[in-house]
């Protein structure tokens, strides 16, 4: 498979798991602020945080209103990591590889991109964001299930799971991050009603709330973070993810036996194995920060690593004239 294309299907796949998270933190963040309680009027900081773009954000817009907030995470065409800007890119990376593509897939992608467009011109969403939310996680949705009804499960297959796993794994991260150390910042909140409203919000945020009361029953935030990091079968939590990218790289070495571990499959490999070890009581004595950042910080190089192993041309080309190199000496050796 051309770089290119790997690349392509990748960051498209990357980017509509970045738009459907979005929606789904823009979401339940504004049903958590519904309620007349001040000590809730002041959660929309903490969700730009959950998004990596404070410095972004602080840079344009003079305070963290829930309008600010909105704009800056549902429209604004400067933010890379908007909706728009996610499906505007994910549209632009399906367009340059259509022959890989079903049409089918491409179609939805159009139809994604002019419900946000229609849906930023509008401005309706400002007002009333749960709509809006509910149409982008469904679109997701459907794209996902197309995608795994008609596409080929080859390597672009695995390069476009791939994506979209280490962007979840990414994202799930930061929300238990932004929970333990932003939403909560006082220590006689603990326990307390407005405590289980936040935690059951951040079930809420990954789709798991109903998942972790089938496991756990009550709300327990150990129980919580446990799920949400640790659960090996939950298709949201961290270690999930992890095992899902783990699986992708070895099956795309499968595929060409000719190739040998690569540094990405090497990294996957200890990261998974961290997860599938860890227990969540070893996390706590830890620090849950600690373990989170140091959990971004490798996240972060293993996509890089996959840059390098697939998508950088040079090391593409230097790996396929050293395999040439070995090939022609185990020639000469056995003449």
């Amino acid at each position: 498979m051309l770089s290119r294309v790997a690349e392509s299907v990748y960051w498209m796949s990357r980017y509509v798991e970045r738009a459907e998270n979005v929606a789904r933190f823009v979401d339940v963040n504004y049903n958590l602020t519904l309620g007349d309680s001040s000590s809730l009027t002041e959660q929309w900081s903490p969700l730009i945080y959950t998004t990596g773009d404070q410095k972004d954000f602080h840079e344009r817009y003079s305070n963290a209103s829930r309008e600010n907030a909105l704009k800056f995470l549902l429209f604004d065409a400067e933010n890379p990591n908007s909706i728009l800007s996610c499906i505007s890119k994910a549209r632009e990376s399906a367009r340059t590889i259509r022959e890989v593509l079903p049409s089918s897939i491409w179609e939805q992608l159009n139809r994604f991109r002019i419900l946000v467009m229609e849906a930023s011109e509008s401005g309706k969403a400002y007002s009333q964001p749960y709509d809006f939310c509910e149409s982008v996680r469904t679109a997701s949705q459907l794209l996902t299930g197309i995608a795994i009804s008609s596409m080929l499960h080859d390597e672009a297959w695995s390069f476009q799971q791939m994506g979209r796993y280490i962007e979840r794994a990414d994202k799930t991260s930061r929300i238990v991050d932004v929970q333990y150390f932003l939403l909560l910042p006082k220590v006689e909140d603990v326990g307390t009603s407005i405590d289980i409203v936040r935690w059951s919000s951040l079930l809420k945020s990954a789709d798991a709330l109903d998942m972790y009361r089938r496991t756990h029953g009550r709300i327990v935030p150990e129980k919580v973070a446990q799920f949400l990091i640790l659960d090996p079968i939950f298709p949201r939590s961290i270690r999930f993810c992890a095992n899902q990218v783990q699986n992708c790289l070895t099956s795309m070495r499968e595929h060409d036996t000719d190739r040998e571990e690569l540094p990405s499959e090497i990294l996957s490999g200890q990261l998974t194995s961290r997860l599938n070890t860890v227990a969540i009581e070893e996390i706590i004595e830890q620090g849950m920060h600690a373990f989170i950042d140091q959990f971004q910080g490798a996240i972060n190089s293993l996509g890089n690593i996959v840059y390098a192993d697939f998508f950088n041309t040079k090391n593409q080309t230097r790996r396929f004239v050293g395999q040439r190199q070995v090939m022609g000496d185990m020639v000469q050796q056995q003449s």
